[in-house]
């Protein structure tokens, strides 16, 4: 396969994975899309490249929403996060830190922003999920929206489990992709459109986190929709985005990342 075609069936992955229901993280776009202009809640998740610390802190400082959470424990992207957090603000002491801790104090640093809600336990996305509404039962908070921002990877996996576990069908919940990046043919080279993310993910491992999620999201009787390990809520995958990902592992095989067979496992998952 050339790698015009290659660039094309991976930026049909990522547009169907990196959900965003709005285009900005913004009030202008809340107010145009479900007319409100500050959600109840943010939960921002671990396991993201730290671009999303900034873009989340923004809108929290702009008054995006009433409350703010982040949730991370310790996983595969955790000593990223360390290094990358500590190269911009060396003050910060990040060794052997917790994800949400090492971005709840970037955050203060950074954007003044206090009165974070820390959940500092769970180790992959359907404890990120369970863990987090612990919090939310555990402050009372009410709410008749959220907003829920993790990895452009693992957007659409998190929707489904907050569509599986969140027992309150009338709260919104509003995914926010924390980049959108595409693929791009340059010099006969797959390089990223832009190329100035922070901490984006080197190429292949993009690639690996990528194909990584459809054998997740599969309805069948290896994924982890109702009809397999019943993880999360189902996934309606696009003929298209299972063709682009049949083709690409044909080239990339081998960087698939295989799925936990135990959820709940400590590994980030």
């Amino acid at each position: 396969m050339d790698l015009h075609k290659i660039a094309k069936n991976i930026n049909l992955l990522s547009d169907f994975l990196g959900i965003r229901d709005i285009d900005t993280l913004t009030s202008d776009a809340l107010e145009e899309k479900y007319q409100f202009s500050q959600a109840d809640l943010l939960i921002l998740f671990g396991a993201s490249i730290v671009y999303g610390c900034d873009v989340v802190g923004e809108a929290i400082s702009n008054n995006i929403a009433k409350n703010f959470m982040i949730v991370g424990g310790e996983g595969h992207t955790t000593e990223s996060l360390r290094r990358a957090v500590h190269s911009v603000l060396p003050e910060i002491v990040t060794t052997g830190k917790m994800e949400a801790d090492i971005i709840s104090e970037y955050m203060k640093r950074k954007y003044d922003i206090d009165n974070i809600l820390i959940e500092r336990n769970s180790t992959n996305c359907g404890n990120n999920i369970t863990y987090a509404l612990d919090v939310i039962k555990q402050n009372n908070l009410s709410l008749n929206n959220m907003i829920i921002v993790q990895d452009s990877t693992m957007q659409c996996r998190m929707d489904a489990g907050f569509r599986k576990y969140l027992q309150d069908a009338r709260v919104e919940v509003i995914n926010f992709a924390s980049y959108k990046v595409r693929v791009v043919l340059k010099n006969e080279k797959l390089v990223f459109e832009p190329s100035d993310i922070w901490g984006m993910w080197e190429i292949e491992r993009y690639i690996s986190l990528l194909l990584g999620e459809i054998p997740r999201l599969l309805d069948d009787s290896n994924g982890y929709g109702p009809n397999g390990k019943n993880f999360i809520a189902h996934v309606d995958i696009p003929n298209d985005v299972l063709k682009a990902f049949e083709e690409l592992k044909v080239e990339y095989g081998d960087l698939v990342r295989v799925a936990n067979p135990v959820y709940a496992s400590k590994t980030l998952d």
